[in-house]
């Protein structure tokens, strides 16, 4: 695999994801979500301080730029930068694929545009998901809804699925290893950028769906 290719994807996936939706969407109304609510510019955030619609449309935008930088992107760049790769086996892009879900679930958490403070990659991971992986996302959102239902928390739910995740792409996806392998990493970094929501779970102060907010940040689904 060209480096050169390999290195514009993740460069260009990585932009992609930066873009922060939740702060562009709140200064559409004229307000900053990162002094407001939890202060994450992610969609739950979102929900909260902007209201269902602009906070579907930040949900939207977020999920979309995961899918379109695992689906779209290496056959964009591939096209521009080195079209001969078009015709080689599909597996032997996977590798494109991997880079450009990584880069843009990087870019969305750690923007560079507000100093490399983001969202939490929930949605944006659901997008890459849908593109690569989409019965594994089924079993994952599935998971996510139940526990979710169970204990109320949005935390909890969103650690769930993605401890879920690489066991659900083994199960309908156990051909490609990679994919496992890929699958974990993005678990393991949705559970790392939720670790003060686990620090509040063991302390008794998260706070559940619907409840008044206690603490100056809470569970972010994005």
């Amino acid at each position: 695999m060209d480096i050169a290719v390999c290195l514009i994807t993740a460069f260009a996936a990585y932009l992609l994801g930066s873009i922060p939706s939740g702060y562009l969407a709140g200064r559409a109304k004229g307000l900053d979500i990162r002094a407001m609510g939890s202060g994450n510019i992610g969609a739950t955030n979102a929900f909260r301080i902007l209201g269902k619609t602009w906070g579907a449309a930040v949900l939207l935008a977020d999920a979309f730029k995961g899918w379109f930088a695992a689906a779209m992107l290496p056959v964009i760049v591939c096209k521009i930068f080195d079209p001969a790769l078009l015709n080689v086996p599909e597996a032997s892009r996977d590798y494109l694929n991997i880079i450009a879900a990584i880069s843009v679930i990087l870019g969305h958490n750690y923007t560079c545009w507000l100093k490399f403070k983001g969202g939490k990659g929930i949605a944006t991971s659901a997008g890459v998901l849908l593109a690569l992986v989409p019965w594994a996302l089924v079993i994952s959102l599935s998971t996510w809804i139940i526990v979710c239902k169970l204990t109320r928390y949005v935390s909890v739910g969103s650690i769930a699925a993605s401890a879920v995740l690489p066991f659900a792409t083994w199960l309908v996806h156990r051909y490609s290893m990679r994919m496992v392998v890929i699958t974990a990493v993005m678990g393991v970094l949705a559970i790392y950028k939720h670790k003060a929501n686990i620090v509040r779970l063991m302390n008794g102060t998260e706070n559940k769906m619907g409840q008044k907010r206690a603490e100056p940040e809470a569970e972010e689904m994005s």
